[in-house]
C-alpha cells in the first residue's frame, strides 16, 4: 500500500492509503500541478501547467504543453505507466488535460482527467 495524496487520515484515524493504480494517478497529479523549480533537488519536475492558465489562450500554447506533459510523464514516470493518449484543452480560464494509459505490467487502459482553473 501507498500513501495516499494529498495527505490525510482515513475514518479509523489513521495515514491513508492507496491501491498501486491511485497512487499512479497521484504521482501524475503531482507532476501536472507543480511548476518547474517547485521541488528541491528536482529544478526540471513539473508540467507549467498552471502557468498556461494565466498565458492567452490558443491552439499553439496548448500543443506545446501537451508535448510538454507528455515528455515529462514519460521521464519521470516512464517505468510505471505507458500513456497511450493525451490531449491538453484550453478554454476560457480552464486547461483539461486528458491522459488514457496503462500501468507497467498490466493491460488495461485507464483515463484521467485533470482539470487547471483559474480563480479570481
Amino acid at each position: 500500500m501507498n500513501i495516499d495524496h494529498p495527505w490525510h487520515f482515513d475514518p479509523l484515524g489513521r495515514t491513508a492509503t492507496t491501491d498501486d493504480a491511485g497512487h499512479v494517478r497521484d504521482m501524475m497529479e503531482q507532476f501536472l500541478f507543480t511548476n518547474p523549480g517547485e521541488r528541491v533537488n528536482r529544478p526540471d519536475f513539473g508540467s507549467g501547467l498552471q502557468q498556461l492558465i494565466f498565458s492567452p489562450n490558443s491552439p499553439e500554447l496548448a500543443a506545446a504543453l501537451q508535448f510538454t506533459v507528455q515528455a515529462g510523464l514519460q521521464r519521470w514516470l516512464g517505468d510505471v505507466v505507458q500513456i497511450q493518449a493525451l490531449t491538453v484543452e484550453s478554454r476560457d480560464s480552464t486547461v483539461s488535460v486528458d491522459i488514457s494509459y496503462r500501468l507497467a505490467g498490466s493491460s488495461d487502459t485507464q483515463s484521467e482527467t485533470f482539470t487547471g482553473q483559474d480563480t479570481p
